[in-house]
């Protein structure tokens, strides 16, 4: 089959393959065809060497498809059946998921060490132990969830990973009150589903930060009430805040230079909210004394912050009401063979979120 093939950490380019092989089929395993991908930032960070990830590996963690094969004890799903693709399914039994944190399970990252696909040259990883940028995969079936049939696969691949994260982030996590300030710095895929997070609140007040300016226009059209550069960033907290700062400011860039801008402009009292996933060399440091005095809440978010089936149905609810623009993420639609300008569109940052056909 065909695949995207990243061969060794800090490489540019994708090798489009055609001689990939799925493995590990067998008990408690499904086999899906996949039909949709997002390209996440993720993606990128781990290709090039931000994120931890074996190489040579096949990126993609946001994917959806129809399930083709299912292995011996197997009992939730069958040949037909559309999925996306989880790639942090809940146990249900560890101590994170009896307390309700199914988003913390630790049980998943078992699949992480373990290759998924073969070709001549050995065995292949793939991103978060599934590497969707190939027209199959083998997943654990929990990895596999069932979706409604109204629900477009290129959707539902975004559903996957990126919307959750940030509507969850702003919903689940910072639990943003209604007529609050808002501030959302880095305005991807992931920052723009924050920004449509904070909307659903009944945020008042939605800045939206980001160096490229097409992203700052798209974040207008999701919901923020107003969107400025870096540079100018302070200028609107003065503004908008009479200086005093934003109630909640969010980092969805993963660096710790941002996540300081956060926290500075961060009224207080107030809540920053991490979003990005950063680099594990990247340290951010706090004044001890701005710590006690200001008492400023800092708030990481893992995959939206709290149960991610949940946050799929929920997802899905807003999109049929018309609540959240799910379609409008969609900026880009690119064959696997593309995937090259897709990938070279998301550095640049001229596409909000792009999603692969297979």
């Amino acid at each position: 089959m065909r695949a995207a093939l990243q061969s060794e950490i800090g490489q540019d380019k994708l090798e489009v393959v055609d001689d990939m092989e799925t493995v590990g089929f067998g008990p408690g395993k499904v086999r899906i065809r996949i039909r949709a991908t997002g390209l996440c930032h993720s993606d990128l960070s781990a290709m090039s060497g931000v994120l931890p990830q074996p190489a040579p590996f096949i990126p993609g963690h946001e994917g959806s498809g129809v399930v083709t094969d299912v292995g011996d004890g197997v009992t939730t799903h069958r040949q037909g059946d559309r999925v996306l693709v989880c790639w942090l399914p809940p146990c249900g039994r560890c101590p994170a998921c009896r307390r309700g944190q199914g988003h913390l399970c630790l049980e998943s990252f078992g699949n992480v060490a373990t290759p998924n696909f073969r070709r001549a040259g050995g065995d292949i990883f793939g991103f978060a132990g599934t590497g969707t940028f190939a027209e199959e995969v083998v997943v654990p079936a929990a990895c596999a969830i069932p979706i409604p049939d109204d629900v477009p696969f290129d959707i539902a691949a975004l559903i996957g990973c990126g919307v959750t994260t940030g509507l969850g982030a702003a919903i689940n996590t910072a639990r943003v009150e209604a007529g609050s300030s808002v501030a959302v710095i880095g305005c991807g895929g992931v920052g723009i589903s924050v920004i449509q997070g904070a909307k659903v609140q009944g945020a008042a007040q939605i800045v939206a930060v980001d160096p490229v300016a097409s992203r700052r226009e798209g974040a207008l059209r999701f919901g923020a009430t107003e969107a400025v550069a870096p540079e100018a960033f302070d200028d609107a907290k003065n503004r908008i805040t009479a200086g005093e700062g934003f109630d909640y400011v969010f980092e969805v860039v993963g660096r710790s230079a941002t996540a300081q801008t956060a926290y500075a402009m961060t009224r207080r009292g107030g809540t920053v909210c991490v979003v990005g996933a950063g680099a594990m060399d990247d340290n951010f440091q706090i004044n001890m004394f701005s710590l006690f005095f200001d008492e400023k809440r800092i708030l990481p978010s893992m995959y939206g912050g709290g149960d991610v089936l949940r946050s799929y149905e929920r997802t899905i609810a807003l999109w049929r009401a018309g609540r959240v623009d799910l379609e409008g993420l969609i900026t880009h639609r690119v064959q696997l063979a593309e995937v090259n300008d897709a990938l070279d569109q998301m550095r640049t940052g001229t596409a909000l979120r792009t999603c692969i056909e297979l």
